[in-house]
């Protein structure tokens, strides 16, 4: 039987899918992998279960001739895998792309809705004893419905959101992507990010994390934006200037933010934290029991399909 090392502990149907085809060891913290605990994974096993966190850089793989044939990663974003060094050591690396696209939509629109609407801001009043009751100019913010929303990545995710958008708050929709797309929704295109974040109430990004998008959001895109509008990242945090975006909250250039992830996760910005037009979740996008498993069965099913079957790994990245 093949051996597989799980970095994190996993739902428990997920847990036993694992057991059933491979002989598994399974990490009981929830910390990233240390490099040494890398290196042993890699050195020891045939295959590998990481997550976010758990950073499998060109430096880790140059230390280690290994076992492993296979990372397969839980979680449709690899940023924290080297991808190109993985496959010069022989690696296939896969991800699970599809089971997190509506749980992740639906944190886009709890953000949204959360941010627009001072949500965070009021339950912080009422927990601190600080409501004096109803009146009609309290905590006014931004109605959603009729709003337009531009979208930064129309992938799985970023549709996901569209339709949400568009088919259940009747907001008009704008985007900006690297390919053009097929839309089954009105949707107006965008060539130019500064054009588009200057022209919407809501900025939603999702695309994924890489050279290529690392501060993608910056002082200039946030400059440009409506000084009512309001920021969304579920994507990743590296793909926001976190410097930037607090200076635009803290000056009221922006109107709020609404943030599931952060540049140094689980590190939290001090000047961040004390914002009250900062929304901030600690990366709840895919925090579903039901969502997790089905990442975790996803996760297996690459494994089994390469590693028993023989074939190729149906996410392979």
């Amino acid at each position: 039987m093949k051996r597989l090392f799980i970095s994190r502990p996993m739902p428990a149907d997920v847990e036993a899918e694992a057991r059933r085809h491979f002989d598994v060891t399974m990490r009981d913290s929830n910390a990233p992998l240390s490099q040494a605990e890398m290196i042993d994974a890699l050195d020891g096993y045939d295959a590998v279960l990481p997550t976010l966190g758990d950073m499998f850089s060109a430096e880790v793989f140059a230390q280690v001739t290994p076992r492993a044939v296979m990372l397969a990663n839980f979680g449709v974003g690899y940023n924290h895998i080297d991808v190109a060094a993985a496959r010069a050591k022989g690696l296939i690396v896969s991800n699970t792309p599809g089971a997190v696209t509506d749980a992740t939509a639906d944190t886009a629109m709890t953000l949204m809705l959360m941010s627009a609407r001072r949500a965070g801001e009021g339950e912080r009043m009422v927990r601190a004893g600080q409501w004096d009751g109803w009146h009609p100019t309290q905590m006014l913010g931004m109605h959603l419905s009729g709003k337009t929303v531009g979208i930064v990545g129309m992938g799985r995710i970023g549709l996901a959101i569209a339709r949400r958008c568009h088919f259940g708050f009747g907001m008009k929709v704008a985007y900006f992507t690297r390919s053009p797309k097929e839309l089954d929704l009105d949707a107006t295109p965008y060539d130019d990010l500064l054009t588009l974040a200057a022209a919407v109430d809501v900025l939603v990004l999702a695309v994924p994390s890489g050279p290529d998008t690392r501060n993608l959001v910056d002082a200039a895109v946030l400059a440009a934006m409506q000084s009512h509008a309001h920021l969304i990242n579920i994507a990743r945090g590296d793909v926001v200037d976190e410097g930037a975006l607090i200076d635009a909250l803290q000056t009221g250039a922006i109107g709020g933010a609404g943030l599931d992830v952060y540049a140094r996760e689980p590190e939290v910005p001090a000047a961040l934290l004390a914002l009250d037009n900062a929304v901030l979740l600690p990366h709840l996008g895919t925090a579903a029991l039901e969502v997790r498993t089905d990442m975790g069965l996803m996760a297996v099913c690459n494994l089994k399909a390469v590693l028993i079957d023989g074939q190729d790994a149906p996410n392979a990245v």
